[in-house]
């Protein structure tokens, strides 16, 4: 068994389903300590992170991922314990062997290799770990991100190890990720009798138009690395029950995936502007689930690009694609953020998996990586 299968197999078995961390975390303090990095633990309630060092020269290239996964799902639906790393043709299924205990302990085992090859090596290596990235992630990367700011310290590159490989490994990284933004529009009316539509007045009636311009909108077209913004309605709710009954409000909730060619404030400028063409009553909530961000190509996705060749033979696809992830917050601090990782098929799925032949390969691409920036 590879080093870096054998300690992806041990964070698999920590069921460190978010905000808990289980271990994890200390048990990489472990492996990274005596390698010389400085380790940190910074808590924020319920929620675990590292923040870890090594050296102290520019440029500081970071490893950043989460130890945390998502709830299991329904037990007898496994055909084996999410937390009892299992192999069955090929693959080891657990929670968290695609997103994301592979791409630590493959990160890991990669500065470990690249440590003990180059120990002179310029820049510095840095690991940010959280426990918070399925979650609410806001005592997470979040927090970290903040602290590192308040006393300057300086990332320049940084490798999220989110699973983006499409059919196979390499096939495709991310430079960048869409912004979210959520809003929660109650259209006011006045409840009824239905057969007295005169005496009452439908709120989905006066919705309906406005929810179709809403919905039929260019937003932008996008640019040469986003599709176009989305607006997307994810949930109507208006009513008692009763079918005869006009409501006294409707409630819509809706959200933005938009790209770096509009804004916050420009796309809710535009959806009040239309819906105050209507003339009707309504209140509307909004909130920013996170900004996009985007690294153009240049020195860092040329390093990974390069790693990736040079590893599997495969000319990897620059994308944007997917929701979001904590590299959103890592961008306000670092100017050059990729992420990359296996492929995401299994993710958040019944019998998560990855095929093992993915696994040292994986590690190599990092360590390769590293030998692109910091040699």
């Amino acid at each position: 068994m590879s080093k870096t299968l054998a300690l992806t197999e041990k964070l698999i078995a920590l069921s460190s389903v978010t905000p808990e961390d289980k271990g994890c975390q200390a048990y990489l303090i472990d492996l990274l300590a005596p390698l010389g990095f400085i380790c940190e633990t910074m808590q924020s309630g319920d929620v675990t992170n590292l923040w870890a060092r090594r050296g102290a020269a520019r440029p500081l290239l970071v490893f950043a991922g989460h130890t945390d996964v998502v709830p299991t799902g329904p037990l007898e639906q496994w055909q084996s314990h999410p937390f009892a790393p299992t192999h069955r043709d090929g693959k080891l299924y657990g929670r968290g062997a695609a997103d994301m205990k592979t791409s630590i302990a493959a990160m890991v085992v990669a500065v470990e290799e690249f440590t003990a090859a180059h120990p002179d090596h310029k820049g510095s290596i840095g690991f940010l770990i959280t426990s918070d990235e399925e979650g609410p992630a806001t005592d997470g990367t979040v927090i970290v991100c903040e602290r590192l700011k308040a006393r300057d310290e300086q990332l320049d590159y940084c490798i999220v190890g989110e699973p983006t490989s499409a059919a196979t490994l390499g096939d495709m990284i991310k430079n960048g990720r869409r912004g979210t933004m959520s809003g929660r529009l109650v259209v006011k009316g006045v409840q009824g009798h239905i057969a007295y539509p005169q005496l009452a007045k439908n709120p989905i009636h006066l919705a309906a138009p406005a929810l179709a311009q809403l919905a039929a909108e260019n937003w932008d077209d996008g640019n040469e690395y986003y599709l176009p913004t989305s607006w997307q309605m994810s949930n109507i709710h208006g009513g008692t029950g009763a079918s005869n009954v006009i409501p006294g409000e409707v409630a819509v909730d809706f959200n933005f995936r938009f790209s770096t060619a509009s804004t916050v404030e420009g796309l809710q400028q535009r959806v009040h502007a239309m819906l105050d063409a209507y003339g009707f009553e309504y209140s509307l909530k909004w909130t920013v689930g996170g900004l996009p961000f985007l690294t153009p190509r240049g020195t860092l996705s040329n390093a990974i690009a390069a790693a990736i060749l040079d590893e599997t033979g495969i000319a990897t696809e620059l994308s944007t694609t997917g929701g979001t992830s904590d590299g959103r917050f890592i961008a306000q601090i670092c100017p050059q953020v990729i992420e990359f990782g296996p492929p995401n098929a299994s993710i958040h799925k019944i019998d998560e998996h990855i095929e093992v032949r993915h696994i040292d390969p994986l590690k190599n691409i990092y360590r390769r990586t590293m030998e692109n920036l910091l040699l």
